[in-house]
């Protein structure tokens, strides 16, 4: 065998995914079309590079951090004129294929250690998209991010992280993944979600962006506190009353009871207010 005698490792936090069905799964969320460039995140030992090889897909491009899975990847696959393969950490490795070109899709069995960044580094912050945003990811994470990913304004795991993904890009789940799906088994449940980012014309300018950042990092960080009391000080408590019953919420309400919108029409009001301030 290519991988005989190679184990999980925990400091990579490797768990092979071996239910078929799943790997069916995410390769008909990827949608993969000819004209597609593919870029995989932690092939592991490859159950999932064989499918995207086997797709109509122009190119496949995997990054693999294990040296070990490396050598048997490429043993494995080697020979397949459409498959490229960089051994390396991808939250510092140019993501580019050999060529030069960039991926149109992603399919990424995350290592759940490094998600955040990882999310980051695939999509971009509000205030920094990527330049050139994918037409699709297909993300298998662990089942509470993605929970926070897709949630809705109201319900208990609605975070920064939900109105900050929801304003890059269209989120959906795909199809849960319990432990036995996995070898080794982890210990969480988990799932696979798509992101669709948005097209560079549909995000918000870089101002507003801004505004918005600054505002989910003052108001989750007391996520449990009123909004009045989390916003005090940006502007005078009257002004403040008068934004927002113009866009329609209450002062008196939480963090995660606004929708990605009102946060968005909330830093429309501010920045506002901010100009009138300094005309004056």
């Amino acid at each position: 065998m290519v991988f005989s005698g190679h184990h999980a490792r925990k400091r990579f936090a490797q768990h092979w995914l071996i239910d078929a069905d799943v790997l069916d799964q995410i390769l008909d969320a990827a949608d993969v079309q000819p004209d597609d460039q593919v870029l995989e995140v932690g092939p592991g030992r490859g159950s999932l590079t064989e499918r995207l090889l086997a797709s109509p897909a122009m190119a496949v491009h995997a990054i693999e951090l294990d040296r070990d899975l490396v050598a048997g990847l490429s043993q494995r696959f080697g020979d397949q004129p459409r498959f490229t393969l960089l051994q390396g950490d991808v939250l510092s490795v140019p993501l580019n294929f050999p060529d030069g070109t960039f991926a149109s899709k992603v399919v990424a069995n995350i290592p759940y250690n490094i998600t955040g960044p990882l999310l980051e580094r695939l999509v971009g912050r509000l205030d920094r998209p990527v330049e050139m945003p994918y037409q699709r990811l297909v993300l298998l994470v662990q089942k509470e991010v993605a929970e926070r990913i897709r949630a809705r304004p109201g319900q208990s795991c609605f975070s920064a992280l939900s109105v900050r993904l929801q304003l890059l890009a269209r989120c959906s789940s795909v199809c849960p993944v319990p432990p036995r799906c996995f070898k080794p088994s982890p210990k969480v449940q988990s799932e696979v979600i798509a992101l669709e980012p948005l097209e560079p014309g549909q995000r918000l300018e870089t101002r507003l962006a801004i505004r918005v950042e600054a505002l989910l990092r003052q108001a989750f960080l007391a996520r449990r506190k009123m909004l009045r009391n989390t916003l005090a000080g940006l502007r005078p408590a009257a002004e403040l009353q008068a934004l927002a019953e113009g866009i329609g919420i209450s002062l008196q309400q939480r963090p995660q009871e606004l929708s990605p919108a009102h946060w968005v029409e909330l830093a429309k009001g501010l920045n506002r207010a901010d100009d009138v301030g300094y005309q004056q």
